[in-house]
């Protein structure tokens, strides 16, 4: 089965990114990083968080970095400022000098590395003395309503597809494997915060469409189904999810975010 697939920067938006980027606000704000630093964010995607940093921060430079080209030509496009640079990498050796950056950030990607400890090794490195290293991850567990509602769901069906239900695989997005992720790193005043919001989607349909763009783990596994198998699943999400009188499903997203400084 199809884990993750990263190409398609608008199907990826109408799925996450517009939830990405509510907490990215938080997030930024949570940093307090003074204007007229240079930002560094490594697994950019689309640009939801360089463009918060640019609109909250008012940065020297925001460079960003990701291994996928489409997500990056979406956010070349969204993102028209000289201040802003992306180039196609790998978290787990950046492209980039040591001591570089006063911030360097990562979006709902830390726990899509392979080798997560070997990022936040590169995180630490590529960072001024002193500077702020932060990332955040969806609490996929629990706190994540939109994909938990859908694994639980396939997992009724197949239970073979629930080996790809994120909450199982990447244990790191909880506050103690994140906190010692960022020890282990060399980062100090290491700190973990929650950051919730409301995801409200006007009716099932606003809902259930974005998992038939493909892009991630759970739209990845929604399209490898066959028709009737991934209608059997739209159809037991909509006896399920909770809905007003008006059709609006009203879930929440819970992110962990993790902080630290550079030795």
């Amino acid at each position: 089965m199809a884990r993750e697939v990263w190409a398609r920067g608008d199907a990826y938006e109408a799925y996450v990114g517009r939830w990405s980027r509510r907490v990215a606000a938080t997030f930024v704000r949570w940093l307090d990083v003074p204007a007229g630093r240079r930002w560094l964010d490594v697994g950019c995607g689309t640009g939801a968080l360089s463009a918060t940093v640019l609109t909250l921060t008012d940065p020297a430079e925001v460079a960003g970095v990701d291994p996928s080209d489409g997500f990056l030509a979406t956010a070349h496009a969204q993102l028209a400022d000289p201040r802003v640079s992306f180039l196609t990498g790998d978290a787990r050796a950046l492209p980039l000098p040591d001591d570089r950056f006063d911030a360097v950030v990562s979006g709902l990607a830390v726990n899509f590395v392979p080798e997560p400890e070997l990022a936040a090794a590169e995180f630490a490195r590529v960072a001024a003395p002193g500077g702020v290293v932060a990332a955040y991850v969806w609490d996929y567990a629990e706190g994540m309503q939109l994909m938990r509602h859908f694994w639980d769901a396939a997992a009724a069906l197949d239970p073979d597809g629930a080996e790809l239900d994120e909450g199982r695989r990447f244990p790191v997005c909880r506050p103690g494997p994140l906190r010692a992720l960022w020890m282990d790193a060399g980062l100090v005043d290491v700190c973990v915060e929650a950051i919730d919001i409301p995801t409200v989607f006007t009716s099932f349909e606003d809902y259930w469409e974005p998992f038939l763009g493909g892009q991630g783990a759970a739209p990845a596994y929604a399209m490898s189904l066959g028709e009737e198998r991934r209608d059997a699943v739209r159809d037991l999400l909509r006896d399920r999810l909770p809905s007003n009188p008006d059709g609006a499903i009203e879930l929440t997203a819970r992110a962990w975010a993790v902080r630290g400084h550079a030795a």
